[in-house]
């Protein structure tokens, strides 16, 4: 799978990149299938900046088909520091960011 991390939008504001992920429980956004373009994408972070639901949903499934809206209501815009790693784990729906560097690695 291709990563093009150069023709992906973003929405940078003081060396952070904005990061979608949902923090409701009972569905994930990205976890539940909503495509990486998806969790940086500049017009959905403003709809959820805006607080404008009814649009977001409309806005989703219209630009991605085929994501998974049930977590769309608990989306909120994390500001990660650009050129971070990191992945976005799930908890019963809620979702969390998860820093490379904060892994304490086991060696065998």
């Amino acid at each position: 799978m291709s990563n093009n991390k150069q023709s992906m939008k973003k929405v940078l504001r003081d060396g952070k990149v904005g990061v979608l992920i949902s923090t409701g429980w009972g569905a994930g956004f990205h976890t539940w299938g909503a495509p990486l373009e998806a969790i940086f994408d500049p017009e959905l972070i403003y709809l959820v900046e805006t607080h404008k639901h009814d649009d977001m949903l409309e806005y989703v499934q219209k630009t991605y088909p085929d994501a998974y809206t049930g977590g769309l209501d608990d989306l909120l815009v994390v500001w990660v520091d650009e050129g971070t790693e990191f992945f976005i784990d799930e908890y019963d729906g809620s979702e969390s960011i998860v820093f490379k560097n904060s892994i304490d690695w086991i060696t065998a």
